[in-house]
């Protein structure tokens, strides 16, 4: 019978206790089988000379984030429960605000904000946010602000097209000073304040028609407000900011738009789906100093383990945008371990004549972008359309791992894929120039006319939030991953 020495029988319980601890922390209980799973891996990694801390740190960038709120020194944390909260309480965890928009205005740079799961609107139904400073804004808590689930209990800003009245704003903008900024766990959906047709462009199985655009008018209710889920304009001070585990859907004109001065900004872990024109477009906002010819590096852009799809393109005859991922000048990118596919154009856009030294583009999964998966331009008047397997020949910083395939784990809404899949334009010319009325035209001087009608089987249709919730997890690897 073989025994053990007091050492291992001492180091057995550290081990146990040290398991034990976290699931604690988190007020769980773990099961006999989640002790044994961690004690064979912390003993896995004992043996090959790498802690389990060491091995998490060394580990690819495509790990899901598990930051917690930290609350910078002499801030505070704001609650928010729609449910629940009253605009005259205090904010605090047992007595919280109604609305974000208050919480934010009641906030001082740096302050953290937390919100509790619901459909939000802005105070009296305002239909969008809007910063000046600096915020961390984290979503899908529970009633009591003790757990953070974007499936359980999402955060969701979903307007109404009533606002659409009175405002004409992206659903939430930073104007200002935005270092040490946060947006986390919130679903930002435009389905509802958009206009859609009622005569063209029905798909069976998804609701309404397709997205009508600002210029065309609604004839029911108002017109669609042609902005970004999330904004951050040019003026902003530069500083690192983070937009993570986050849903954006529905965009009438980018999901997530932002000029970046300095610092490094994240976007990390978010699914988007159904947006307009592109659903990541960031670009340097820094002055150029050195010449004419030279072009100033204000900071960095990574963009990893999101899930992109349904890439829409700026009019419906899907010619002139319809990106994942806009590729801008002046700053240096990495974007690594995304799945990214069926966009109108391409998946990544690299046409407006940034460095190729400042551009990294890895671990990427493509699929059914209909114009390719990359546009490149390596001079004026050129535009290459490039496939994931052809990356490598580019003349770029670094372009490995990308790959071409169909992952069959997504969950995406079958009636709207089978729509994009089968999406066609096309154009009717009415005109007789020998018509009484153009000869009479012509006779005057004037320009002979005709009429075209033009139709479209699918464009921009509204894309269901609680389907997007679903895209979460759905590729090992790659992606966006169920937040922790």
């Amino acid at each position: 019978m073989q025994h053990t020495t007091p050492f291992i029988r001492i180091a057995s319980v550290l081990l146990v206790l040290g398991l034990l601890l976290p699931w604690q922390a988190e007020g769980q209980i773990p099961t006999m089988r989640d002790v044994k799973n961690a004690a064979k891996k912390t003993v896995r990694d004992a043996q090959s000379g790498v802690s389990t801390q060491q091995s998490t740190a060394t580990k690819q960038e495509s790990s899901t984030p598990k930051e917690q709120p930290r609350v910078a020194a002499g801030g505070s944390v704001i609650h928010v429960s729609i449910a629940s909260g009253n605009n005259k309480n205090d904010g605090s965890k047992g007595s919280p605000l109604k609305n974000i928009d208050k919480a934010i205005k009641n906030a001082a740079p740096g302050d953290v904000i937390l919100v509790a799961g619901g459909r939000y609107s802005g105070t009296l139904n305002a239909g969008y946010l809007e910063s000046d400073k600096p915020i961390q804004l984290r979503g899908s808590y529970d009633e009591g602000f003790t757990r953070q689930d974007i499936i359980a209990h999402p955060t969701v800003f979903q307007p109404d097209n009533e606002t659409a009245r009175s405002n004409r704003k992206a659903l939430m903008k930073f104007t200002k000073n935005v270092a040490g900024t946060v947006i986390d766990h919130i679903v930002f959906d435009m389905g509802e304040r958009n206009a859609y047709s009622p005569k063209e462009g029905f798909v069976d199985g998804v609701e309404g028609g397709r997205l009508l655009q600002p210029t065309e008018g609604s004839p029911v209710g108002n017109s669609t407000v042609g902005e970004p889920c999330l904004q951050f304009v040019s003026a902003t001070t530069g500083g690192d900011v983070t937009v993570q585990n986050c849903v954006f859907l529905n965009g009438a004109s980018f999901a997530l738009q932002a000029g970046h001065r300095s610092g490094t900004f994240t976007v990390r872990n978010n699914v988007f789906v159904g947006n307009k024109m592109a659903a990541i477009e960031i670009y340097g906002t820094c002055a150029s100093t050195g010449g004419p010819k030279t072009m100033a590096l204000c900071g960095e852009v990574e963009i990893a383990d999101n899930t992109i799809l349904f890439s829409w393109s700026r009019l419906k005859d899907f010619l002139d945008m319809g990106y994942g991922v806009r590729v801008m000048t002046k700053c240096r990118y990495n974007i690594h371990h995304n799945v990214i596919g069926a966009s109108i154009l391409s998946a990544i856009d690299h046409t407006r004549f940034n460095s190729n030294e400042w551009v990294r583009i890895d671990h990427n999964i493509f699929f059914v972008n209909k114009d390719r998966d990359l546009h490149y331009s390596p001079a004026s008047n050129t535009r290459l359309r490039v496939d994931a397997g052809d990356f490598g020949d580019l003349d770029i910083a670094s372009a490995d791992g990308n790959r071409n395939e169909i992952p069959s784990a997504l969950k995406v809404n079958k009636a709207y894929l089978e729509g994009y899949l089968s999406a066609r334009y096309s154009e009717q010319l009415d005109y007789n120039p020998d018509s009484p009325a153009n000869q009479w035209r012509e006779a005057m001087g004037m320009n002979k006319q005709g009429k075209m009608n033009s139709s479209v089987t699918m464009f921009a249709n509204k894309y269901p939030w609680k389907d997007a919730l679903q895209l979460f997890g759905n590729v090992s690897g790659a992606g966006a991953q169920i937040p922790r």
